[in-house]
Order: structure tokens, then C-alpha cells, then sequence
């Protein structure tokens, strides 16, 4: 982990980042794909994604329901930490809205999502904590970043909604929703291999403020 491993941290300059092609990556991903992703890569996802939030984590956290007993598929699958407006109409589903939500907020159940299932991907914002840095690690698992403040620019990049569970019990923004998205964009931000542009940021923050309190 950054700030604790041996060796040079893993640091990405904003030069070197800019200058990045984009990735294209499809789901369902495999341990290879993910990592053969580095921080910094610029993705553009492409298949199927099941959005995530409190609710539905908590549920797989602890009730773990077999795999059998989800209807979508999660084994190499994107979770997107999102709650999605969706309107129903007649016997489809159309979205209206899909921005991401702060990820800490299921920090307490994400690891043993990663563990149990075999989620490849979880995209959101704002990172994650050390457990779930430490399961992407170990499990091989990437955390995507995309854009906030963006939900009806997201939203014309997810081509349509497959199907929706839990949608009674949990209400339609906790649901999990299979969507499917074409050239969807992200950053990784903290990768299979233990590091994280999040860290980095607190590092240079931290290294910063030293700076101006020691004058």
C-alpha cells in the first residue's frame, strides 16, 4: 500500500496521466484483465454493470444469498455505487438519471462483496478505504472513479436497462439494476496491485500542510 509498502510508491504525475490513451475493457472481467490496469488508466467500459448502494450491500454482506439466488450475474462483474432515478413505463424500465454516489459509504460491506462473489470492478467516487484496498489486492479487484456531477451525461451512456432486484423490498434507488453500457467513462484510481491515487492525494495534502505549519 502506498505509504507503507517497500520500496518507491507507485506516484502518477497529472502530466503523465493526461497523456494516457483510453482503455477499453468489456465485463465480464477476468483476474488478468484487471491486472493488467494501473492507476491512472483512463477506461471506457463497455457490457453489463448492476448498480449498489447501502441496502443491497448490507444484504450481500450479511445475509450472503447464493449465487444462484441473484439474478444477475456478479462473478466478474462492475458493481456502480448508484441510485439510479428510473421511471417505469408499461413493462420496461427507462433511466432517467445515474451520477455515482460517495463510495465510503459501503467501505463497511465491500471487501466481503469482493470476497464472496468475485466482483471485479467497483466504480463510484471518492475511493475507498484500507479493507477494501487490502480485498482488491488479494482478490484482484480495481476501483473505478467517474465523473460527478455528470448523471444525464452518464445516463446516455448506459443503452439500456436490463432489469432491476430487490426493487420492492429496497425501493428503486437502492435496488441493484443490471444496466447495460457502452464506452461508459472512468478513471482507476486505486488498482489490483495495492495503490491508490487516493493515498497519494492525502500524502501530498499531508506533506503540504507540514510545509505551511512549519513555516
Amino acid at each position: 500500500m502506498l505509504g507503507k509498502q517497500k520500496g518507491k510508491a507507485y506516484m502518477v504525475s497529472p502530466e503523465v496521466r493526461s497523456q494516457k490513451p483510453e482503455i477499453r475493457i468489456k465485463t465480464p472481467l477476468s483476474k488478468e484483465d484487471v491486472l493488467s490496469l494501473k492507476v491512472g488508466d483512463m477506461v471506457l467500459i463497455s457490457g453489463r454493470i448492476v448498480t449498489g448502494r447501502d441496502k443491497i450491500h448490507k444484504f450481500l454482506a450479511h445475509e450472503r444469498p447464493d449465487k444462484r439466488d441473484i439474478p444477475f450475474e456478479l462473478e466478474g462483474g462492475i458493481i456502480y455505487h448508484c441510485g439510479p432515478i428510473i421511471r417505469k413505463t408499461d413493462e420496461t424500465y427507462k433511466l432517467i438519471s445515474a451520477g455515482p454516489t460517495t463510495s465510503m459509504r459501503v467501505e463497511m460491506y465491500e471487501a466481503e462483496v469482493i470476497r464472496t462473489y468475485g466482483v471485479r470492478g467497483i466504480m463510484g467516487k471518492g475511493g475507498m478505504g484500507m479493507e477494501t484496498l487490502n480485498a482488491m489486492k488479494e482478490f484482484g479487484c480495481i476501483y473505478l472513479h467517474t465523473v460527478s456531477g455528470a448523471a444525464s451525461y452518464l445516463a446516455d451512456k448506459i443503452m439500456r436497462v436490463e432489469g432491476g432486484w430487490k426493487i420492492e423490498e429496497f425501493g428503486m434507488p437502492e435496488a441493484m439494476w443490471l444496466l447495460e453500457v457502452e464506452d461508459f467513462p472512468a478513471i482507476v484510481t486505486i488498482d489490483a496491485h495495492g495503490n491508490s491515487l487516493h493515498r497519494e492525494v492525502e500524502m501530498i495534502s499531508l506533506e503540504k500542510l507540514k510545509t505551511m505549519v512549519e513555516g
